[in-house]
């Protein structure tokens, strides 16, 4: 979505709709991270995620190249895509800016327990995480991982498979 709350196409005819970008985000495993470094140059690496109908949210390693990136430079592009033939090839590529929610790392205030609105908003997160990526109900923290909360500023989708409906 733009600031303006619109999608942005590759193209009319290949796009998903919000609906199906929803669903596709909400089912998908992996994206692909990609920072800007210091020098200017491009970093890209794969990672876990979820998505709440509004936010991408993203369970980095506090001390990795990605997270150096973005204390220096918000902007970030991620894409989630899948399919192994042309016409099963999906994907969502969202822009916008990631900022840390919660405690960097995470679980290093224990003494805190959910006393502000961004916490009770995390646990949501933690619970669709561990949900998804671990099938349970709980969501546990290492010490060594923190919240990225990407706000989108552009969505872009594609969906090859409608080529040949489209004609």
């Amino acid at each position: 979505m733009t600031g303006n709350g619109t999608l942005r196409t590759r193209g009319a005819g290949i796009s998903m709709t919000k609906e199906e970008i929803d669903l596709f985000l909400s089912t998908e495993r992996t994206c692909r991270v990609a920072t800007i470094g210091g020098d200017g140059s491009p970093h890209v690496a794969p990672l876990w995620f979820v998505w709440d109908g509004a936010f991408l949210w993203l369970n980095s390693v506090v001390r990795s190249r990605r997270w150096t990136d973005l204390q220096k430079d918000p902007r970030i592009a991620v894409v989630v895509d899948g399919g192994e033939q042309f016409t099963d090839l999906r994907g969502v590529e969202v822009r916008g800016t990631a900022v840390s929610v919660g405690d960097v790392p995470r679980g290093s205030r224990p003494e805190v327990v959910a006393r502000t609105v961004e916490d009770e908003l995390l646990r949501g997160v933690e619970l669709s995480f561990a949900r998804k990526y671990a099938g349970r109900d709980e969501f546990t923290t290492d010490g060594r991982h923190a919240w990225l909360r990407v706000t989108p500023r552009s969505v872009r989708s594609w969906d090859f498979g409608k080529i040949r409906r489209s004609r």
